[in-house]
């Protein structure tokens, strides 16, 4: 019987596993997770931390049995794979100190990204956690329900950051928030980046341009001391959230083709540059079809997508994946974060000619109760072909930006963005939508660019 094995059990390696299982129902599906969970919802991890998410089942897409016994997917658990042999199609993996050589007909590589951990002393505590799996998330909320947590430092302003963050102030902890950089969220221009800024100090302390130097032990409490900026603090807990990188090193020591960041490129069957080896998810570089080329975007709903095209194709069938735009949203305590496309600082490092138009406008009609402003940025050519969008609001953004991410993949231009027939009615917009009110800007700003 030909086999199957998927290396990873989140959001790709899963729905891999489960589009070969619909595509080829003979096919032996064996399933390797290094951790004790597999299809759950990375993303629901900062919520279980604050409590929103009760209990940890609840971020299982399904329980382990439903893949073993309803649809005969062989998912061992605590499995860990150490060596991918592309010449005899095999692969050698551990189970506690059990080890076992596999053989496969084709192989899918799900292995997701891992955390980045900068070189410095003492982050073997264990005080200082990062947030990338559902076993140490455990560990963590533990902790929390212990009431040892008064103070905590979150190491990274990024999506992951921020998100944590609000989930540990949820539950009482007092948060400093240090970043590297003197912005957060890297991926956002500035103005969006002012605005994410101005509400965390409304909740956390916020330190720009601070860097985490060392982490050593408390005073005998448990607790742990930092060294920021060569002063020490104390804390109780270390959370580092200073960006992933692409879990890669099977597929790149087995000779796979991939890009400077370490992705792994693949064509649109998700097939790898190595005979019968596919790879989805986190560890691929992806069509951006803003910028024309692969580009590493570790996002949730293309790790699940090309999680189905690689098992699709991997177990005989048809299918492929198009590409990505690069859309996210964030809750950052109040406020609805979101991008989509490239933004200013990106497209212009990518040589694109590309100028930004910035409007403030309003959630709903200005005499409707509850109206909030709306923060829209679009980043487009001179000439009017849209590149990105940023948007920041108390309501209104989180949903809004998904019109700019569809207009990007229509390939649209301002003057086609401003030509959209969108809804209107005072409780959820104002006659001129903040899309549409931006998009006339850029019309007009094209046009001068032009005359």
């Amino acid at each position: 019987m030909p086999r199957l094995v998927v290396i990873g059990g989140g959001a790709a390696g899963m729905s891999a596993a489960s589009a070969a299982r619909r595509t080829a129902p003979a096919l032996d599906v064996v399933v390797c997770e290094s951790g004790g969970f597999a299809a759950y919802g990375m993303c629901g991890i900062p919520y279980y931390l604050g409590g929103v998410v009760t209990e940890a089942e609840n971020l299982l897409a399904y329980p382990p049995e439903e893949f073993r016994e309803n649809r005969g997917i062989d998912l061992r658990l605590h499995t860990r794979v150490g060596l991918i042999d592309q010449a005899s199609r095999q692969v050698f993996v551990s189970q506690g100190d059990r080890e076992e050589v596999l053989g496969y007909d084709t192989l899918v590589v799900a292995t997701g990204a891992d955390p980045v951990r900068p070189p410095v002393p003492g982050l073997g505590h264990d005080r200082v956690f990062t947030i990338r799996s559902l076993d140490e998330a455990i560990r963590l909320r533990r902790l929390l329900e212990g009431g040892v947590v008064r103070r905590a430092l979150v190491v990274g302003a990024g999506y992951i950051g921020l998100e944590t963050a609000e989930g540990l102030t949820t539950v009482g902890a007092e948060v400093e928030v240090i970043e590297a950089l003197p912005q957060v969220l890297a991926g956002f221009d500035e103005p969006a980046a002012g605005v994410v800024a101005a509400e965390l100090t409304r909740h956390v302390r916020l330190r720009l341009g601070s860097r985490l130097d060392a982490v050593g032990d408390g005073d005998g409490d448990g607790g742990v001391t930092a060294l920021v900026d060569g002063s020490e603090e104390r804390t109780d807990l270390v959370i580092l959230a200073t960006g992933v990188r692409p879990a890669s090193g099977l597929l790149i020591d087995a000779g796979a083709r991939y890009l400077p960041d370490g992705s792994v490129v693949v064509d649109s069957g998700m097939r790898t540059s190595l005979p019968g080896v596919f790879a989805a998810g986190d560890c691929v570089a992806l069509p951006h079809l803003v910028l024309g080329e692969p580009a590493w975007v570790p996002l949730g709903p293309a790790a699940n997508k090309t999680g189905r095209v690689a098992g699709t194709v991997a177990a005989g069938g048809t299918s492929a994946f198009t590409g990505v735009v690069g859309t996210a949203v964030m809750k950052v305590f109040d406020l609805e974060v979101a991008r989509t496309g490239l933004s200013l600082t990106e497209a212009r490092a990518a040589g694109l000619d590309a100028v930004a138009t910035d409007v403030t406008s309003r959630s709903r009609a200005k005499y409707y109760p509850g109206s909030s402003p709306v923060h829209v940025r679009l980043v487009h050519a001179p000439g009017g072909r849209l590149l990105g969008a940023q948007m920041t609001g108390r309501e209104g953004a989180a949903k809004r930006i998904d019109v700019l991410a569809t207009a990007l993949q229509a390939g649209f231009t301002v003057a086609d963005l401003a030509a959209l027939d969108l809804s209107y009615a005072p409780p959820y917009a104002p006659v001129y939508d903040p899309v549409l009110l931006a998009a006339n800007q850029a019309v007009r700003a094209a046009a001068n660019a032009g005359g």
